[in-house]
């Protein structure tokens, strides 16, 4: 019975981790750099942006691990 109650328990979210501006910088110049400063689909070296993978809005956080490097149209393509 124990665990029925468990498994119907809300999980609790954890709070995404969002940097300040200058900390945020350093993580998004570390992303291109991991992402050899090309669009993570298409290549495109121009336009270059970094997305959330999951979203700040589904508690994404600004972690290298949910950020990656997208140009402008692909970017565009996600959202």
């Amino acid at each position: 019975m124990k665990s029925a109650l468990n498994s119907t328990r809300l999980r609790q979210r954890q709070p995404r981790l969002k940097l300040d501006p200058k900390r945020y910088a350093i993580v998004r110049a570390c992303v291109l750099e991991r992402d050899g400063w090309r669009c993570q689909e298409c290549g495109s070296m121009e336009g270059l942006e970094v997305h959330h993978m999951k979203a700040r809005g589904q508690f994404g956080g600004d972690v290298m691990d949910n950020l990656i490097t997208l140009c402008v149209g692909c970017h565009g393509k996600c959202h």
